[in-house]
């Protein structure tokens, strides 16, 4: 269950909230503790990204993280932009005038939108 709610970048309770529910399913092992399946929890993360509205421009990029921006650095030339997506720490250069026009400071709402076409992914072993 915290290997789950840690890859949602969510609380254990919130996940066992779910479950009581009925908008996630889990079985208990066999000693007692709930487990959910990887396919699973990839179902009702889909469920909720597509209850929250993407706003926003349409784009080609399929990689959007809505996050918190937690620093910006700038220097007369570039901005260094921090964002807290989930568990995630997402880190974007861009020009300084950038940044400003954007509005980007500390706690400003913003999403990430990555477009590359290269992304490496590695295997990390089971949810369990």
């Amino acid at each position: 269950m915290r290997t789950a709610a840690a890859l949602l970048g969510v609380s254990d309770d919130t996940l066992r909230r779910a479950v009581a529910k009925g908008e996630l399913a889990a079985a208990k092992d066999v000693g007692g503790r709930l487990q959910i399946s990887g396919a699973d929890l990839i179902t009702y993360a889909e469920e909720r990204d597509s209850a929250v509205p993407q706003g926003g421009t349409a784009s080609s990029a399929r990689n959007r993280l809505v996050g918190l921006v937690t620093d910006v650095r700038t220097d007369t030339v570039m901005a260094q932009v921090q964002m807290r997506c989930g568990p995630h720490l997402i880190t974007s250069l861009m020009s300084a005038d950038s940044a400003r026009e954007l509005g980007l400071r500390r706690g400003v709402l913003a999403a990430a939108v990555v477009k590359s076409t290269t992304v490496v992914v590695e295997s990390v072993g089971d949810l369990a």
